[in-house]
């Protein structure tokens, strides 16, 4: 080889990256399809693509420690004659007993608790720690009908009929034989041990005029006290709100593709729905076009972190947040000092997402006695409602700083994005610029 010649730097293939080389090879391996938990691992547009654009001679802040700013909201008020009460506009997304331990069910309803706002029960049925340590507590009722039962929904504050979740949409979830026990065998009648795959609909009904006689026999059976809600996931959000509505939901629940699932294919979770930010807008202009806005309430999930994404998503026109995997990694999901054992199963601290396999070295993604009994609910509740008040407590620091004394109060016209992709679907401005892409001239 001649050596005055520069020798080129190996250069590898943008499609074809060691990620996708190895799956390849997995695939080519096992002749299966990768399962796995968490929400969308890939880069999309996200709240941290918006900014706020604070007050100063044009607007008039609010002095934090001299003038209130209200976090409360009421939820599901259309048609129940008891509305959900909250202090916070955070609640605790639907996480089942089976792919969590009840350990980690307690601890999620004691943080709700403490922090003054709601739970939800997720697949599998409602577990008496967490409706003991929940004081407002919303029952999913899901296609599988696992754990379903009308003494259990005449005790729920709530109820939420699950269409669609953000990591699967059109698709069903998995629970893994390891993780049937016999507890969680009993609690959703099922062989103890064998793999089960929940249903992706719902057997009883197909569309949006049997779905009003769903939401009407949920009210029947609890004497039209609890709210109603319906969650959907982020695929064509302004007509399926419009179709909820229209069937009578009194909250609607809109989960974007970064949400998380105990387990499904890696294919649905990376390549099925929308970004949360792309959902908001469409689902408000539907409420809106209903003059449904503030009367049906609009609770969005899907990688809510901060309390900065929080007053986004409210200025962009949600009531609520809903978190599940933030709630996970403030009790103990992924963490650190279980770094050793995460090696052990081939993977690392924050990258952790075989909680299918049951084998949660932190205790929560899993039904192995010895590893559940590492989680102490105690602690793990008040670290949740740590976060949860640290979260509104951003909150309202940036709310103040639009000058606005109330959550409620945020608006779009409260934000800017940095991106053309970010403005086009918040439907805000570009920063330093009036154009929001396909509504204004530039």
């Amino acid at each position: 080889m001649d050596e005055n010649i520069p020798q080129v730097t190996p250069r590898e293939s943008a499609t074809f990256d060691e990620y996708t080389r190895s799956e390849i090879r997995r695939a080519a391996s096992t002749g299966i399809y990768d399962i796995r938990g968490g929400g969308a691992k890939r880069a999309l547009p996200n709240f941290d693509d918006l900014l706020f654009l604070g007050a100063s001679i044009s607007r008039y802040p609010l002095e934090g420690y001299r003038e209130r700013c209200g976090t409360d909201v009421t939820l599901g008020g259309r048609n129940a004659s008891k509305p959900i009460q909250l202090k916070i506009p955070i609640t605790i997304a639907g996480m089942s007993f089976g792919s969590l331990s009840g350990q980690a069910k307690e601890a999620l309803g004691r943080g709700a608790n403490l922090a003054g706002t709601s739970t939800t029960t997720g697949d599998g049925g409602m577990t008496p720690e967490e409706r003991g340590h929940s004081e407002q507590l919303v029952y999913q009722y899901l296609p599988s009908r696992y754990g379903m039962n009308p003494d259990d929904l005449r005790k729920a504050d709530a109820i939420e009929i699950v269409v669609g979740q953000g990591a699967k949409p059109g698709g069903g979830g998995m629970l893994m034989g390891q993780k049937i026990n016999d507890r969680v065998a009993q609690m959703r009648s099922l062989p103890k041990g064998v793999d089960q795959r929940s249903a992706c609909r719902h057997p009883d009904w197909t569309g949006p005029d049997d779905l009003e006689i769903k939401i009407l026999e949920l009210r029947e059976i609890t004497g039209w006290k609890v709210p109603i809600y319906v969650k959907i996931a982020g695929a064509r959000p302004y007509y399926d709100v419009a179709l909820a509505v229209k069937s009578g939901a009194d909250v609607i629940v809109l989960d974007g593709m970064q949400g998380g699932t105990a387990a499904t294919q890696n294919v649905f979770i990376e390549h099925v729905g929308q970004p949360t930010l792309a959902c908001v807008r469409p689902a408000v202009r539907a409420l809106q076009d209903l003059d449904m806005h503030r009367k049906v309430q609009l609770i969005v999930s899907g990688g809510i972190r901060n309390g900065a994404d929080v007053a986004k998503a409210m200025a962009l026109g949600a009531d609520a947040v809903s978190i599940g995997s933030a709630a996970m990694i403030a009790i103990g999901d992924n963490d650190p000092r279980h770094e050793a054992e995460y090696n052990k199963l081939g993977t690392t601290a924050g990258a952790y997402d075989a909680w299918h396999l049951g084998h949660d070295p932190a205790g929560i993604t899993t039904q192995e006695p010895e590893l559940a009994k590492r989680l102490d609910p105690v602690a793990a509740g008040r670290r949740l409602a740590n976060y949860l008040a640290v979260m509104t407590l951003e909150a309202q620091t940036i709310a103040r700083a639009c000058g606005k004394n109330h959550l409620h109060n945020l608006e779009p016209e409260d934000l800017c994005a940095l991106t053309v992709e970010a403005a086009a679907m918040a439907g805000v401005p570009l920063a330093g610029t009036s154009w929001i892409p396909g509504q204004t001239q530039y």
